[in-house]
Formats: structure tokens, sequence, C-alpha cells
């Protein structure tokens, strides 16, 4: 084992996107000595790794938005505007703003870093060990071999749920037959920033070019452009594959990077972009659902839709419940009430039969249309944040609900909608 890293700590963070970032950086603020491990060689996840470029669920979908989302995922947000590497919010069904991804790999290292967190890039969890209802320790794969970690708290923020699965906390996957389908992001330059391409220009270029089936999947997709550079992100090329099997994953990404050329012929064919490019995609599949973690509380769309109120609220949402269906390929947006805020239960983040293990972004226990409105970048910060503060809290045998709520407060973090401003 490397001499890097200690082999116990109080809090482990598996999983370095938004929701793993905000819950290491707030563990470590908190007084924990926090462990943050990523497969890749950068922080950011979706955000530098799969070309998902836009930051859902920061504000309300009403006219004016009002900004649901604070706390750390202010400081990403102003970091990003201090280099001019983000858009101001951006309407199209939901509220977004867009951001360039190099610029977050360096605002993300400067986070963790300042707030004391060690970081292991390249590492993969590969097991973990449980023991009466606690998690004790993971073992995480590397080029050097296998290694194995303590800590008294942990926090499963690897989208797939590796962490919880391999160390025999509870877990599902998806909801039933139901699971949110997968699109690789596709970015395409040499498009005048000055042109405006919309999502009825692509969908007529698709349908113009009278694909065979199977040759592309979906039609329609925001289009974001990139506040720099103007290269042109959209999310069609999708495939039915389940993220926890190699060989359905090789498949998937071989299928939607033979869809991206496809899909490129379509864009040049939209007047003033003859001279687009195809400059990357991915480079790996966006998974929007996989498994989730069984919690305390499960957070259903009947909850979002009656307002219900949480004693242990920590975060908002605010985007709708954006489902992406893998039968057709077609995708649906369901609102909120009025289009506001809904509160998101530390209950949904915590695990139903591990006491020291909690989880946040698209782990999160949500039915279909909960979990498919929470799983957002935007939200998946204030998840994040409120997780690795409960795992702090859990690691100093402080632990409760209103700890947790007050502590978030304190750094910045929404948790009523009145608290919701322009």
């Amino acid at each position: 084992m490397s001499d890097r890293y200690e082999s116990s700590y109080d809090v482990i963070v598996a999983g370095g996107g938004s929701a793993g970032v905000a819950a290491a950086v707030a563990s470590a603020r908190s007084g924990a000595r926090t462990l943050l491990i990523e497969r890749y060689g950068c922080l950011g996840g979706a955000a530098t790794m799969r070309n998902v470029v836009t930051y859902c669920g920061l504000y309300t979908l009403g006219d004016p938005p009002r900004r649901a989302v604070r706390g750390i995922a202010d400081e990403v947000t102003q970091a990003l505007k201090k280099r001019g590497a983000i858009t101001d919010p951006i309407r199209h069904r939901g509220v977004y703003v867009v951001f360039e991804p190099e610029p977050v790999k360096i605002v993300l290292d400067t986070l963790v870093r300042e707030a004391g967190v060690d970081v292991m890039h390249g590492g993969f969890v590969a097991a973990g060990e449980r023991r009466d209802g606690k998690m004790t320790s993971i073992t995480v794969a590397g080029h050097d071999g296998l290694s194995t970690y303590g800590a008294k708290a942990f926090v499963d923020c690897t989208g797939e749920g590796d962490l919880a699965a391999f160390g025999g906390a509870s877990t599902r996957y998806g909801n039933g037959a139901d699971v949110n389908l997968g699109t690789l992001g596709t970015r395409f330059g040499g498009i005048p920033k000055d042109l405006n391409v919309t999502a009825l220009d692509l969908a007529k270029a698709v349908e113009d070019k009278g694909f065979a089936p199977g040759e592309v999947t979906k039609d329609r997709s925001v289009v974001a452009r990139l506040p720099v550079s103007g290269d042109m992100v959209i999310y069609v090329a999708s495939a039915d594959y389940d993220p926890r099997d190699a060989g359905s994953m090789s498949a998937a990404e071989v299928y939607g990077r033979r869809q991206a050329w496809n899909y490129l012929d379509a864009v040049r064919s939209i007047p003033g972009c003859e001279q687009a490019y195809l400059v990357a995609t991915g480079p790996e599949f966006g998974t929007r659902e996989s498994r989730h973690l069984d919690c305390r509380t499960q957070l259903t769309w009947a909850d979002v839709q009656a307002r219900r109120g949480f004693e242990d609220s920590i975060a908002l949402g605010a985007w709708g419940a954006e489902w992406h269906d893998r039968g057709d390929y077609t995708s649906s947006f369901d609102y909120a009430p009025d289009k506001s805020t809904y509160e998101i239960p530390l209950g949904c983040l915590h695990s139903a039969d591990t006491a020291n293990l909690f989880c946040a972004g698209r782990l999160a226990d949500g039915d279909r249309l909960a979990g498919a409105a929470i799983r957002v970048m935007g939200t998946a910060m204030a998840t994040g944040q409120a997780a690795g503060i409960a795992a702090a809290l859990t690691a100093d045998g402080t632990f409760n609900a209103q700890a947790v709520r007050a502590r978030l407060r304190r750094n910045g973090a929404v948790l009523d909608a009145s608290e919701a401003v322009a």
C-alpha cells in the first residue's frame, strides 16, 4: 500500500463527481480526516468525463428563476464565473447553466486541496467489508494492486453504487423494470459562435437525413453552446445497456460512437454548420440511473407533488422529473407544482441497514420520477454536501438530522423554499 495515504480515515468518499467533491469538502471542513477516491485522472465525473456540460437543478423553473442550491455549489459556480467559463441561466424545458469542462477540473482540484482532502486518482472500489450493520473498510484496485482503507463513516458517490453493493449494503437496480436511459454526450466544433442552432433545427436535420432504423436513436436534445469555445454539445446518441455489466457497457460505447458520426452528418446539413467536426464523444457514456442505495426514506413523486415537508430536509430540489425511455427513446419532463422547489430529506441519503453509510447524487433513494428529478448535478452538489456533513458527524459520534441541518445553514446551504432568491 502506498505510504501517501493513511490506512484509516474518519470518512471515505468514493466517487469524485459533483456529489463526491461536495461530500468530501463538506466532510473535511467539518473536521474529519477525509479520503476521496476517484477512478479517473480528474475530478468532476459527468461534468468532465461525460460531456455533460450543464448544471441542472441550481435554479427553480419558474419565471424568473430563483437560486435553489447554494453552499459549495455557489463556490464552484463563482470560481467558474471568474474564469469566464459559465453562462447565465438558460431555459429549455428546465433552467440550467452551461460551463466549460476544463476549468471545472482546476476549480474542483482547488476546492479539495484547500479543504485538506486526501485525493486518490486511479482508484476503483473493488470490495468492502461490513460488520454488525456498519461498513468497516473498502478495498481499492489500482495499478499498484489492491489496497484496503478503513473509516468510521462512508459516502458512496460512485453513481453505480459500487461501495454500497460490494460492501453488502442493501441496493437495487433502478426501480423495478424502470431504469432511465443513458446517452453519450457529443461535442461538435466548427460552428460559428453567433449561429443559433435550436433543438428543432437538430430534429429536422435528423429527420431529413432519413437514417435507417438503428443508425441513430434520438432526434431531440437540449443544444448546449460552450461559453468560451462556442462548441455545441448534444445528447442524442443513446443505448439500452446495463452499466453494471462490462460487456453491455462496452457494446453501448461502441454503438454510441458509431451514432455520433451519423449525427455529425445531420449537423453539417444545418445551414451555417457545413464545417462542423466531431470534437469528442463522452469519453464515457452518460448513465442517468443505475443502482440506488435502499435508504431510510424513499422520496416519491407524490411527495414532490404534495410539497411534503420533512423534519430532516437537507436540500431543495428544483429540477423536474426528466425521463428518457429505454423502449422508444422518447423523453418526458414532469414539473413540480408551480415550477417551484421541493424538500429532499436526509433519510433518502442514509442507508437503511448500514448506520455509517450515506450516498448522494443519482444513488439517492427516489422512486421512478423523484429519482429522475434529484439525480442532476446541481442537486447532487446539495445532497453531496449534506451527506459529507452527516458522515463527518457520524465519525465523531454527534450525528443527528438537526445537527446536519444546522451545519448546512452555517455553510450557506438553502433548506427552505423562502430562502431561494433570484
